[in-house]
Formats: structure tokens, sequence, C-alpha cells
């Protein structure tokens, strides 16, 4: 059955206002509705106490806040990161994780509710599948069903905004990565909408410094978020320096090509005057040779910019392997020789498959094999 009701959170500022000045209420209305969903975290019109009762009898029948029912949570051993499947309301399924980190020394699995955690990053999903189809991503692997809406991007984030809240912590969220299932830039206007949400003051009012956006390569939404007022963060799945490794791996390299992307990448220095992050997946024997490392030395020579090495969390059905330790050091130690900034991103949930699209697919298997048998 299609869900009719108006999803609050899939409206801006604007179209809230029109909502309630066609219901007659008061312009002053909007303000306290927003301070429930953003502030408050409120996730029952109940709970909006300065609301007159008729008012919220006439929200709980014809809006609702969000459209995510969580399926299946599964978190880490220490107790830093927790991903959460969610089912929407035409019964498809999406999957968000929050990473906790901590900056002083201790047990983590003391910390992970203490004080010592003080940075929760929730990286959230633009889609169900993903249309890239990257071979070693299982998303990429499930294939590409819809785009998800605003309100089902921002409820990932209010999700995990009030469990940590109810847990304690005064600044529940710090940090934002649009890093999950999907290419957020496929439907720029969509994604534009929620980093608007997420900084806005009056809904959760986020830091734009604070919100990173990974694209595979939209070389078309690169451009736009350059024309754009807010310093969000953009990241660029690289994982090759030469175009036929790139068709391979990152198959959106064949519509835009690395000179093109590298063409965007620069401009987009130069119109914003913020570094670009590239995100390198390592895989054993395909990207991970000290000529592999120069040709990505070479590509980004001269660029404010910054690689962020992945030792490859590998997939089921994938024939990609991760980098070893020694050679994920030695691609490391030869981009820093060539003067790239580069990191090795600190590995999250590997056991509780915190990977893109990974607890997806592994309850889509368990669900095939109940009814095959």
């Amino acid at each position: 059955m299609t869900e009719k009701r108006i999803d609050l959170l899939s409206l801006d500022t604007h179209e809230l206002t029109g909502l309630l000045t066609s219901w007659n209420e008061p312009v002053y209305r909007v303000k306290q509705i927003q301070r429930w969903l953003y502030h408050e975290l409120a996730d029952d019109f109940a709970a909006m106490s300065n609301l007159p009762q008729a008012l919220r009898a006439r929200l709980a029948q014809e809006t609702r806040l969000g459209a995510l029912t969580p399926l299946v949570t599964q978190k880490s051993a220490d107790g830093l990161t927790q991903k959460t499947l969610f089912q929407m309301t035409d019964g498809q399924t999406v999957e968000t994780v929050l990473m906790r980190y901590l900056d002083t020394p201790g047990s983590p699995a003391e910390a992970a509710d203490a004080a010592q955690v003080t940075r929760r990053t929730v990286c959230i999903s633009t889609q169900v599948g993903c249309p890239v189809g990257c071979p070693f991503c299982e998303t990429g692997q499930a294939g590409f069903i819809r785009n998800l809406t605003l309100g089902e991007i921002v409820a990932q984030v209010l999700y995990f905004a009030r469990q940590e809240k109810r847990a304690g912590h005064a600044l529940p969220l710090t940090n934002l990565v649009i890093m999950g299932m999907g290419e957020p830039f496929m439907k720029f206007n969509v994604t534009w909408r929620a980093l608007e949400a997420f900084t806005d003051p009056a809904r959760l009012g986020l830091g734009a410094r604070r919100i990173t956006v990974s694209t595979s390569g939209y070389v078309d939404g690169i451009r736009q978020l350059a024309e754009k007022d807010l310093q969000v963060n953009l990241a660029v799945s690289l994982h090759a320096a030469d175009d036929a490794l790139r068709d391979e791996l990152v198959p959106v390299n064949r519509k835009y090509p690395l000179r093109e992307l590298m063409r965007a990448c620069r401009d987009y220095v130069r119109a914003t005057h913020r570094r670009v992050t590239f995100e390198y997946a390592l895989m054993d024997g395909i990207n991970d040779s000290p000529a592999h490392a120069q040709a990505v030395a070479q590509l980004l020579h001269g660029m404010l910019c910054h690689v962020n090495l992945i030792p490859l969390n590998p997939t089921s059905a994938s024939a990609y392997r991760r980098t070893s330790a020694a050679r994920v050091k030695q691609f490391e130690n030869s981009l820093r020789a060539a003067n790239i900034p580069t990191t090795l991103r600190v590995e999250k949930g590997i056991e509780i498959a915190a990977g893109c699209g990974q607890l997806r697919q592994q309850m889509s298997r368990r669900a095939a094999e109940r009814q095959a048998a």
C-alpha cells in the first residue's frame, strides 16, 4: 500500500510554511516544528508540547516523521561502530553506519559510551543499490533500484542523532559522510537539498566543513558543487591512475575519463580554494604496485589534494582481495616521497559487514536461502 502521508523530513522551510499556511496555521509554527524535529529530535508528535492538540492530531493523521524502520543492527566488538539496515515504506532497504572515534587513550570497549568518544560520524546512503557497478563493491554488484527521497536521507541522520542523544551525549553527531550506498551526484538536486537540511541552522545546523560528499567521478556534479556557496568537503573515488584500469574498476570512467575528471577537480580547487580527497582502495595485484603509486603521484602532482588509502574490504562475490600490510605501507611511502599528502584510513567495523552494501546483501542472501529451503 502506498504511503499517502506527507514526510515532514522531505520539506524545507519554504515547503513547510506552505503546508501550514494551507492549514491556516500561523507562520511561527514552522520554527516550533523544526525545533522539535531537528533540535529536540522528537520522533512522536505527542512530544511537541507547545503545539495545540488539534494541530498535533492533524500532523499525526496527515504527515509522518520520516520513512525508515530499523530491521537489523550490528555492533562491532569494541562498541564503536554500528550499522543499521532500514526498511522503507515500499519494502526496499538501505543501510547506514555510525562510527565513534576515540581521541584519548583507553579501552575501546569501556570508552564507547564515555567522554573519550569525541567524534561521532554517520555514513549515509543516497540510493538503493548503485548504478556505477564497481566490481569490488557489494553495492555495485547488487545493481541499482532507485534514488532515495530527501526525507529518507535526512531520516538516517536523525535516527542516530536520537540514539546518541538518548545515550547522554550533548553533541550527538559531529560529522557526516555521504559515502554509503549509491552515487550522490546522480541526483545532484536531492543531495544538495540534503546538504541544505544538514547545514541550515533552523534544521540540523552542522558546520559545512564537517560534511564530506564522495563521488565515483560524476564530473557534472563536481562542477555543480563548485558553483555552490557551501564549504562541504569533496572526495573522489580514484582507485586507478590510468583509464584502462579505471574503466574496469570504476565504470563511470567510460563516461567521464580521467582527463575530464582531473580537469573538473582542478577547476573545483581553483573555484573553492579547498582540497580534494582522493579515495584509493588498494587491491592485491590489481592497483597496488610501485608503478601504480608513481602514476598516482604524477596524476596529482601540484594539486591541492589529499590521498586516503583504503585496504580493500573484500566482498563475498568478488575476486578482488586486499593488499598486504607491507605493500600498503610501501604505496603510502611512495606517495609521501612524491610530496602527495597521504593517510591510511582507520578501518571500522569489518567484522559487522560495515562496508558499503554488505549488510543489505547479507540479509538478501539469507532471505533467498530461507525461501529455497
